[in-house]
């Protein structure tokens, strides 16, 4: 199994209400210093999977997505639904 689809089963697994970093990603998968990939790994989920990438944050619990206003709206009311 690659990275991706270790970060992608791992994303699958946080509940609804809930966020985790992608520095959390790295470490629970072994890989603390690849916090990077975990975001590129998410950023390449095409627009209708059923992958929760919105769960994952920043290290300061924020959003995370540089230069992608639409994708960083569309975080932002997925984590609002959820009562994040």
């Amino acid at each position: 199994m690659t990275f991706y689809q270790r970060v992608h089963c791992l994303v699958m697994r946080i509940p609804a209400g809930r966020v985790v970093s992608y520095g959390a990603v790295a470490a629970a998968l072994g890989a603390s210093h690849r916090a990077r990939a975990v975001g590129y790994a998410l950023h390449l989920l095409p627009p209708d999977t059923d992958i929760p990438w919105q769960r994952v944050i920043n290290a300061q619990a924020r959003i995370s997505i540089r230069g992608d206003d639409i994708r960083a709206r569309i975080q932002h009311e997925r984590l609002n639904a959820e009562g994040v």
